[in-house]
């Protein structure tokens, strides 16, 4: 069952090869030397919203994010997403979304909106139901 407060995060590093892969996929010219691409620190909330919190059956319906410093090539980046309301009457949760560099320093920060409908669990029936 999800609860206000509860959060889940990832860390991940990427480097050159993942640069290279990036600017293969996307056509995009890659970030500045030694500096991780926005949309690749992006994708660290859309996996933890898709796989660990809310989970598998998410559907993923808003996101806003302000880049506040730019993300370190080879640094660790640990991507966190925590549920700040719940609204199980239209089955919707909003969650804080942050993500830090190795030293602490956030990189960026945001909020999420999803549709969780479709997890099992995820909301407490009502008495009776």
């Amino acid at each position: 069952m999800l609860t206000l407060g509860q959060a889940a995060e990832i860390e991940r590093r990427f480097g050159r090869d993942e640069l290279a892969g990036f600017a293969a996929l996307s056509g995009a010219p890659g970030a500045p030397p030694g500096h991780v691409p926005e949309p690749l620190v992006a994708s660290l909330f859309s996996y933890l919203l898709g796989v660990r919190l809310p989970g598998p059956g998410t559907n993923y319906l808003k996101q806003e994010l302000r880049f506040l410093a730019p993300s370190p090539l080879d640094e660790p980046l640990t991507a966190r997403v925590e549920i700040v309301r719940l609204r199980p009457d239209k089955h919707l949760v909003d969650l804080a979304t942050t993500c830090r560099d190795g030293a602490g320093r956030l990189i960026c920060e945001g909020r999420a909106l999803v549709l969780a409908r479709d997890v099992a669990g995820a909301f407490a029936r009502p008495a009776g139901a």
